[in-house]
């Protein structure tokens, strides 16, 4: 089977156009894209193939033949320009609030000008930080399986802007300053013990049951495949995304506990980022599963949307 790739924007190029001529008539796109990568000497990672019709040939174990791509066709292809592993991303925009929270309060002095009694609020706050940054980080390394192995590199400007300022300082400068200290809340709701301990028990509720949907979730991809199937489990009976949904209770949590602007703000825009993500992700999957998918559940939260 020959085929040709062209490149899909019409400035000139010096890699393209290039005919491939591959040695099996069931080849699939996988081994398309690794042997243009040879001969390109573009990574497959790169590579954004699409048909004449302008269907992507994303998946690289189907064959060529089932996408409706025959002898002699011409496909176009699009350079996604540097890529970055998903996971590196992941790992690094996960570490900025792990080292940002605890700068500011260890730094009092450096940071506040003076030094002071951090309240029972704030000691708490900063070790739920850690513990949630610090799930993320384990998670990446050792729960989460990816579709696609890379993303655009400037992914990682952006996706840590996000941590490192929205729940990295924007939390961090207002929740461990002096005015939170155990003198200025002393009799207030936020040092009260039952209110503490109260927000802990439903931000550890929430943390648990957002790893367990996690697990479901890994448990549908076989490693190193595409693949899944209905996401099933707790939680996945009322909503799509079980894990965002209890991802908004833990902060909305955090947020009763601190009352801290910062953490309404970073809560209000994670929300909204994932109700979109959550609507993508419901839509795909009934359009993937048909009438097999419960028409029943909602994207994220139950019962409503």
């Amino acid at each position: 089977m020959k085929v040709t790739i062209k490149p899909r924007s019409a400035k000139p190029s010096k890699r393209f156009p290039v005919t491939l001529e591959l040695a099996s008539p069931t080849a699939t796109v996988g081994e398309l894209k690794a042997l243009l990568a040879s001969k390109a000497k573009l990574s497959v990672h790169r590579q954004r193939i699409t048909t004449a019709d302008k269907k992507v040939l994303d998946d690289p174990e189907a064959t060529l033949a089932s996408l409706g791509v025959a002898d002699g066709d011409a496909l176009e292809i699009k350079d996604l320009g540097p890529q970055i592993s998903w996971r590196t991303v992941f790992l690094t925009e996960y570490f900025g609030p792990l080292f940002i929270h605890p700068a500011f309060y260890f730094g009092q002095k450096l940071f506040y000008g003076k030094t002071f009694e951090h309240s029972q609020m704030q000691t708490v706050a900063l070790g739920l930080v850690l513990a949630h940054y610090a799930k993320r980080e384990l998670e990446t390394i050792f729960v989460h399986r990816f579709s696609s192995a890379t993303m655009p590199w400037f992914n990682i400007v952006k996706n840590s802007g996000h941590y490192w300022g929205l729940s990295g300082l924007l939390i961090a400068i207002p929740l461990y300053g002096p005015w939170n200290s155990a003198e200025k809340l002393a009799g207030t709701l936020r040092a009260n013990p039952n209110w503490i301990y109260g927000t802990v028990g439903v931000w550890a509720f929430a943390q648990l049951s957002n790893l367990v949907t996690h697990l479901n979730l890994r448990s549908l991809r076989p490693a190193g495949s595409r693949t899944r199937g209905i996401p099933k489990g707790y939680g996945f009976d009322l909503v799509s995304c079980p894990n965002y949904f209890f991802e908004g209770v833990a902060w909305t949590s955090f947020l009763a506990l601190t009352f801290d602007y910062g953490a309404a703000v970073f809560l209000a825009v994670a929300t909204a980022q994932m109700y979109v993500w959550a609507l993508k992700k419901h839509s795909r999957y009934c359009k993937e599963f048909g009438k097999d998918y419960p028409r029943g559940r909602k994207a994220m939260f139950p019962f409503l949307a």
